[in-house]
C-alpha cells in the first residue's frame, strides 16, 4: 500500500523543516507533496530546497486559494493508493501514522479520521475552538446519523479512488465539512483513531476564523438537503 502525504502550506517558514523531518522519519510515505498556497514568507524557498529530496513533489500557487484547493491539487498529482492529509504546522504528529493506517491496512475500513479531544487535555487557549468543533461535529452527527468525535480534524486518510468520486468543490477550510458530509452521504464508514494534539494560537500562526465555522455549518446543511454528492 503506497501512501501519499499531502501537505498544504501557507506561510509556515518556522515549522516546515521540522514537519518534513518528522514525516520522513516515519519511513511510511512513498511521496510527500507540498502545496504552497501563495505564501509570502520564506516558505517557497524552503519548499524548493526540500524538493531536492526524491520523495518530494511541489505545487506552487501564485496566490492564496485556500486549504481545499491545495489539497485537491496535491491529490491530482499523487501516485499513492492512499492519501494522508498533514497540516504543515506542528499540531499533529506524524509519529502516529502507523496507528492511523492500521485500520486501513487491516482491510476492515477504508476511511480513517484522527480524533482529537478523546484522550488529551486541550488547554484553555483552545477552548472556544474546542466548543465550535464540538458543535459542528454534533450537527454533523444529527444531520447524517453518524457518531463522530471530531469532524474538523486535519488527519483524514482515504483511498485516492474514493476522493475522485466525491466531486469536492471547496477551496477553503470548508473542505473539512464537505468531504465528511459527502462520505457520510454515500454511507462510507469513517473510523476514528484517537490522536495527540498540540493546539497553537493566532500569535503562533493559527489561521482558521469564526467565519469558517459559519461556512462549515452552511456546508453541512447544503449537502444534507440538496442532491449534491
Amino acid at each position: 500500500m503506497d501512501v501519499s502525504v499531502i501537505v498544504p502550506v501557507y506561510n509556515e517558514e518556522s515549522t516546515l523543516h521540522t514537519i518534513f523531518k518528522r514525516i520522513k522519519n516515519t519511513s511510511i510515505p512513498c511521496e510527500i507533496i507540498f502545496v504552497d498556497d501563495g505564501s509570502t514568507d520564506k516558505t517557497p524557498q524552503i519548499i524548493k530546497d526540500l524538493s531536492q529530496d526524491p520523495t518530494v513533489k511541489v505545487i506552487t500557487f501564485p496566490n492564496n486559494r485556500g486549504k481545499g484547493a491545495a489539497v485537491s491539487a496535491g491529490i491530482k498529482i499523487s501516485s499513492g493508493d492512499v492519501i494522508l492529509l498533514q497540516d504543515a504546522d506542528l499540531e499533529y504528529h506524524p509519529e502516529e501514522y502507523t496507528n492511523l493506517l492500521k485500520p486501513i491496512r487491516s482491510g476492515k475500513v477504508c476511511v480513517v479520521f484522527g480524533a482529537r479531544f478523546v484522550e488529551n487535555n486541550i488547554g484553555s487557549s483552545y477552548f472556544l475552538h474546542f466548543i465550535a468543533n464540538k458543535l459542528l461535529t454534533l450537527v454533523t452527527n444529527l444531520l447524517f446519523n453518524s457518531h463522530l468525535n471530531d469532524m474538523e480534524t486535519g488527519y483524514k486518510i482515504f483511498p485516492r479512488e474514493i476522493f475522485e468520486k466525491l466531486d469536492i468543490q471547496a477551496n477553503g477550510f470548508d473542505f473539512e465539512p464537505e468531504i465528511t458530509a459527502k462520505l457520510l452521504k454515500k454511507n462510507i464508514e469513517i473510523y476514528e483513531v484517537p490522536i495527540n494534539f498540540e493546539p497553537r494560537n493566532y500569535a503562533q500562526g493559527k489561521k482558521i476564523k469564526f467565519k469558517d465555522a459559519v461556512i462549515a455549518f452552511w456546508t453541512l446543511l447544503r449537502i444534507r438537503f440538496t442532491n449534491e454528492e
